[in-house]
């Protein structure tokens, strides 16, 4: 049996890993197999007294262990949308070197959550039920409604961020409309495909006199923007706070829908027959 791995890209907050770990015993009890919560990166950073006495993983070094004893068999699970930068070029590279350190092995890299091009009807429709029950439970309006995520400056990870927006749409009523922004962008017009800053969507909005918006969020876990302490909420607040006439509903992060852990099981299967079928062939 491999030794299984659920990676997220990594944060220097605690919640970030803590919820990770959550997310891969939820996946372990359901699969019937144990799965390692893992960062590729930033999750050393943090203190073990912040992590309830135990220190976060990172992808090498977790690895580079297991070789030791002996272990030549891995299955990575992405906790990623689509096809960053950090999968394609930076776990192959970490592969390299474990490989030169200690000779062949096998790790297979699953589908990330959202594959293109026929994406994820169950990541669709968790959005789609975290933005019905913004809505409900904050008394709003399906209005002003917007997804945002990271940004990045690969057309093709934009891509998945697209892809989802049309699919939400279908099952939006069609007089709601349901727009895109990012927390991160270059400022050339190159990247002008990348979308528009979270903060100067807001403001517009609230500029033009609409009186309420809906964040929605492609945010797995907690960070740096998203979740608790993020700058998403301070960016809300300080448009609340300069237009006192407008609110702000923020939706749940992706990982605190149950649902999640049915997209990675499927993943972890198919990883899992891929595995078996290499061998037989």
């Amino acid at each position: 049996m491999p030794t299984i791995m659920l990676a997220d890209n990594g944060s220097s907050r605690p919640a970030a890993t803590l919820q990770l770990r959550q997310l891969a015993s939820r996946l372990s009890q359901q699969s019937g197999k144990t799965v390692h919560p893992v960062s590729l990166q930033h999750a050393d950073k943090i203190g073990s007294d912040r992590l309830e006495g135990i220190p976060a993983q990172l992808l090498k070094p977790f690895m580079d262990a297991h070789l030791q004893q002996g272990e030549r068999e891995f299955v990575l699970l992405p906790l990623f949308f689509g096809p960053s930068k950090a999968i394609s070029s930076y776990v192959p590279q970490q592969f390299e070197l474990l490989t030169r350190q200690h000779g062949e092995f096998t790790l297979h890299i699953a589908e990330p959550v959202y594959p293109l091009p026929q994406g994820e009807p169950v990541l669709v429709n968790i959005i789609y039920e975290h933005i019905l029950q913004t809505a409900m439970q904050q008394s709003l309006e399906l209005n002003n409604i917007v997804l945002v995520d990271h940004g990045s400056p690969q057309p093709q990870v934009t891509a998945v961020r697209e892809h989802l927006v049309q699919q939400i749409q279908q099952r939006l009523p069609q007089s709601v409309k349901l727009e895109q922004a990012v927390m991160e962008r270059r400022a050339q017009a190159a990247y002008d495909f990348n979308g528009e800053l979270l903060q100067h969507w807001l403001i517009k909005k609230a500029q033009s006199g609409e009186t309420s918006a809906i964040v929605a969020l492609q945010f797995f876990l907690p960070g740096s923007h998203a979740g608790v302490g993020g700058d998403i909420v301070e960016i809300c607040q300080q448009v609340m706070q300069q237009y006192p006439a407008f609110r702000i509903a923020i939706c749940p992060l992706i990982a605190e829908h149950a649902a999640l852990t049915d997209i990675l099981l499927a993943r972890l299967q198919s990883s899992l027959l891929t595995q078996v079928n290499e061998v037989l062939a």
